[in-house]
């Protein structure tokens, strides 16, 4: 008679341990899917200052005079001289939307001075970013996040003019 008493109850206990385990591995995929994106953002920050330093490297070649370049392929081979000049690698990816989709910072005229991310998600980093990015603390999305060159010796600060990869 005792183990009629018990029936049933193994499989209560069952029940709840699953449902533990479903709640942990919903809060294990929150904090993941957290640190994934704070991966993306580090890596954004990378790429975009490679980008920002090829630009500077190619303004600064002073072959044919000082002057930005027309496409981001310009930065993977530039022409202007004798001998090309590899000023990147490759045209890396944006990290937050895993494709080539660069948004160019254009300024009338003169070329291509930046880029910045296309994707509209809001940024979890707030604080914390060097005195060259300082401006992306007030930012509300990645694309905000612009890495743009400018001259110290500009006499004009250009207003930046941003414009889809095309």
């Amino acid at each position: 008679m005792k183990r009629a008493k018990q029936k049933g109850f193994t499989y209560i206990g069952l029940l709840v341990a699953v449902v533990v385990l479903g709640v942990a591995l919903s809060a294990v995929g929150v904090v993941w899917h957290t640190q994934a994106q704070r991966e993306r953002e580090q890596e954004l920050l990378f790429v975009g200052h490679q980008f920002k330093t090829a630009i500077a490297a190619y303004f600064n070649s002073g072959v044919g005079g000082r002057q930005y370049p027309q496409q981001l392929s310009d930065l993977l081979e530039d022409m202007r001289s004798p001998v090309p000049r590899h000023y990147l690698r490759r045209l890396y990816n944006d990290p937050m939307t895993g494709a080539a989709d660069w948004t160019l910072v254009r300024v009338e005229g003169l070329g291509i001075t930046g880029i910045a991310s296309s994707s509209q998600a809001a940024p979890l980093k707030h604080a914390g970013f060097s005195l060259e990015e300082a401006a992306f603390e007030d930012a509300t999305c990645y694309c905000q996040w612009q890495f743009v060159y400018i001259p110290r010796n500009f006499r004009r600060r250009p207003t930046p003019i941003a414009s889809p990869t095309p």
